[in-house]
């Protein structure tokens, strides 16, 4: 194997571990990934860095927590002090593209895009596809110019103004930006674009190694999953008139996805909920499916780091939260992880260790022989090959997952139901701190809970009252924690000329400039 391997960096996007078949589902919903990770290393208590897209990313292209990155808005602006992971890549010669279909990922200018050399987006009005270099000069002009001045500026107008984004979330309009407007990207069309763009760079003769980034959606609200899979999946659903009703309901209600169930939702709304994630997820599968035969069948594999993880999970009804804005429980932070690179990841191993998945930055790096830079967390091998491979853990098997409330929906539920920010305590920063079996999670200052999350995964009873010097020693470790991400922090206030360069930067990851 060559020192510069191929990456791909493939993110399932709002993908509950528990939902998956090889994490021990009911539900046969991912046997192509399952497949795949039986002949990878599977990590069985990975934990996302924060609770929804930006922040989580941010952590995973950064290397560190949100609350040193403070990207954890929606309208924030990553600080270029802290290099991402794809400038890295690039600046020690990888070539660098991204297939993302998540708009908070390729619409907003929050600066997640940085250091791709191709940036390909597939959610939005006028997505941009590989395809669009072979067009006229005059075509590409005019989708540059939409891009520019209309597209993108009209969806960063909507994380910038409380009305827009409550207005958006209209029933009467929510079926127009789902759909008309490719809301979930297309899932098949950036897998067929990964594989077509990936062989024309090998038949070019291109000696790049290749670093390619890849954000499904399928797994995210709405559910609008193919008949057919869902009548494989939970063919329970079929003439449930009263099932398929609700669903229709729920997915035009938008801002219900991300606010409190209050009421609390019904055994029978949260079990249709679950088939039809479910069936989303398996449809999706196929098409990872086609993805990771298609690396096998050419022989990419062979020199092809594959990482496939989650950037956060769903909450449906359970703790009485909905979608991923608010909490640190299970399914939301903890995800599935799995790495195929049998030069440092054993074949078909499972990891026990608890480990954040922010040093995803750090394991990429490591493969690609390329030093993390200061700005990052200063822990030394925080690289998941040594805990793959039984090495001493320099994290001791301690996470955090922090989740700032995002003041959009926060403004969206103060105009719905405001009472409830007070009493769910919505307004507050939740922490959670990992150490072996136990997980302690906080609202604000006060204890939300202390759970044994290997005799209790749903986090139904907590411990706190019996457990109390284990409540002690970890709300000192959480200190520490928090002290150690926030002292890491570069303050840093944006200039025009980093504005303007953040502006050019994007442009040449869309292709627009060399």
């Amino acid at each position: 194997m060559t020192d510069k391997p191929n990456i791909l960096f493939i993110v399932l996007d709002t993908m509950r571990r528990d939902r998956l078949s090889i994490y021990g589902h009911d539900r046969e919903t991912s046997p192509h990934f399952d497949a795949f990770a039986q002949d990878s290393t599977l990590f069985e208590r990975a934990v996302s860095a924060a609770q929804w897209t930006v922040p989580s990313h941010a952590s995973m292209f950064t290397g560190v927590y949100p609350s040193t990155h403070g990207l954890t808005q929606a309208d924030g602006m990553l600080p270029r002090a802290y290099p991402m992971l794809a400038e890295i890549l690039r600046n020690g010669g990888y070539e660098t593209v991204a297939f993302c279909n998540n708009p908070l990922v390729g619409v907003l200018n929050n600066g997640l895009q940085r250091g791709f050399t191709r940036f390909y987006n597939y959610s939005s009005a006028a997505p941009f596809r590989p395809k669009e270099h072979q067009q006229s000069k005059l075509r590409r002009e005019a989708m540059h110019l939409f891009r520019r001045y209309m597209a993108r500026p009209i969806g960063n107008q909507f994380a910038h103004s409380d009305l827009l984004f409550r207005m958006s979330l209209n029933p009467l309009f929510v079926p127009l930006w789902t759909r008309l407007i490719n809301y979930k990207g297309n899932s098949a069309h950036s897998i067929d674009d990964l594989m077509n763009y990936w062989a024309q760079q090998t038949a070019g003769g291109s000696d790049k190694p290749m670093f390619a980034f890849l954000n499904l959606m399928g797994s995210h609200t709405p559910y609008n999953p193919p008949q057919d899979v869902l009548d494989r999946v939970a063919p329970e659903v079929r003439r449930n008139h009263q099932m398929y009703t609700f669903m229709r309901r729920f997915n035009a209600e938008a801002a219900r996805w991300e606010s409190p169930a209050d009421p609390p939702l019904e055994d029978w709304e949260r079990d249709t909920l679950h088939h039809f994630y479910n069936a989303e997820i398996a449809s999706q599968d196929v098409h990872v499916g086609r993805l990771l035969k298609w690396l096998k069948d050419t022989g990419k594999l062979d020199n092809t780091m594959v990482v496939i993880c989650a950037d956060h999970g769903e909450g449906h009804g359970e703790h009485d939260f909905m979608g991923h804005g608010f909490v640190v429980y299970q399914e939301l932070v903890h995800v599935p992880l799995v790495i195929h690179y049998p030069e440092r990841f054993p074949v078909g191993k499972r990891i026990m260790n608890t480990i954040s998945t922010r040093r995803l930055f750090h394991t990429v790096l490591e493969a690609a022989n390329l030093t993390a830079p200061t700005t990052t967390d200063a822990t030394p091998d925080l690289s998941l090959s040594g805990v793959a491979n039984g090495s001493t853990d320099a994290e001791k098997n301690i996470a955090m997952a922090e989740a700032f409330p995002p003041l959009t929906f926060l403004n969206v539920i103060q105009h719905r139901n405001a009472p409830i920010i007070q009493r769910m305590r919505l307004q507050n920063v939740r922490r959670a701190l990992y150490q072996d079996q136990h997980k302690l999670a906080v609202v604000g200052q006060q204890v939300e809970g202390l759970f044994d999350i290997a005799a209790d995964p749903t986090e139904v009873q907590s411990v706190a009252a019996t457990e109390a010097p284990t409540l002690s020693a970890m709300q000192r470790m959480l200190i520490a924690q928090v002290n150690k991400a926030e002292s890491q922090r570069i303050e840093s206030t944006p200039t025009t000329s980093e504005v303007d360069e953040s502006v050019v930067d994007h442009l040449r990851a869309l292709g627009y400039i060399e």
